[in-house]
């Protein structure tokens, strides 16, 4: 599997279309959704700079997405066209594979009697 990685800057006053659009649900997973080899789009926002967005498409090879945006060019220039309205600058910043996956361990809770060793009362 590859992910094409994509960097936005969007104008203050269009995030909200663009979170729309780029989301779970939107406009770009939707266009992509019957291309064979697709598998999903992750948008991920700035914390310090909420108008610098990451996005990343996932698909199973290179070949199957060069393939589908060569078959669809009209579909794709027609949804391009109101994302540049809505950028200040777009950038690819590559194709990746994933190395390996990181697994994320639950917190601890640090309240007594939940985890963790029980401490015997003294008396």
């Amino acid at each position: 599997m590859i992910e094409i990685v994509w960097e936005y800057e969007i104008k203050e006053e269009a995030r909200g279309f663009f979170e729309l659009a780029f989301g779970p649900g939107g406009a770009w997973s939707n266009l992509f959704a019957s291309a064979p080899g697709y598998r999903g789009t992750t948008l991920l926002r700035g914390t310090e700079n909420v108008g610098h967005y990451l996005c990343l498409d996932l698909w199973d090879t290179l070949p199957q997405q060069k393939q589908w945006l060569a078959e669809h060019p009209s579909e794709l220039a027609k949804l391009e066209a109101d994302f540049v309205r809505w950028t200040l600058s777009r950038r690819e910043l590559g194709v990746f594979t994933a190395l390996a996956e990181a697994n994320v361990r639950p917190r601890r809770s640090t309240q007594r009697g939940i985890t963790g060793p029980r401490r015997r009362r003294t008396r």
